[in-house]
């Protein structure tokens, strides 16, 4: 696998995974594993194969926490829950609604090949536009958005895109990268459907 994957089974040795105490040790334990910064913006696969069940005070503490402390601290890693079964989907869409966030998952592969990529929290119709649109594109910036996009969508500047790029990557939705002044946007998953 081309990402870094946390194989949840293997970090709590259970496939129950409960309790707000425990969430705070998977916590800890999944930050330890991402100590070593990528060169470059990558997806961070936290994988739940074999996982049957995982309560919504675990996921809250173990997986949003840190999604929300990479995010915050400008991490290169970009969580995307893997191959969840729908009990715990279920508990993530509970976790995302209640503290108006978003997460994205799919089901990936050993090889890092990602199908059924959806994001589990509500965006708002323009977000989720936006977020379609890199998805379709490949890689985009702010100024091939409102090339493509402005006029059908009635904006005349570049930077409500970048506020809607911007907000999406800060969401840990989609990949930013720097290339100096200038940044591009892409999927975290390239072979997403």
């Amino acid at each position: 696998m081309r990402y870094l994957c946390i194989n949840m089974l293997e970090l709590a040795g259970q496939e129950v995974l409960s309790s707000a105490s425990d969430g705070r040790a998977g916590f800890k334990a999944m930050l330890e594993k991402t100590q070593a910064e990528p060169a470059t913006p990558t997806p961070l696969v936290i994988d739940f194969t074999g996982i049957t069940v995982a309560t919504a005070s675990y996921l809250r503490e173990a997986i949003f926490n840190l999604k929300t402390f990479l995010r915050a601290s400008n991490s290169k890693y970009y969580p995307v829950v893997a191959n969840a079964n729908p009990a715990v989907l279920d508990e993530l869409a509970v976790i995302a609604d209640a503290r108006k966030e978003n997460l994205l998952v799919a089901d990936v592969s050993p090889a890092g090949a990602a199908e059924n990529q959806h994001i589990i929290g509500q965006l708002d119709p323009k977000q989720a536009s936006t977020f379609e649109r890199v998805t379709s594109l490949g890689r985009t910036t702010a100024g091939d958005l409102n090339r493509m996009f402005g006029e059908a969508d009635g904006v005349t500047a570049p930077t409500v895109w970048n506020n809607r790029l911007a907000s999406l990557a800060a969401a840990g939705l989609i990949l930013e990268f720097a290339q100096g002044r200038a940044k591009f946007y892409q999927p975290l998953f390239t072979e997403a459907n």
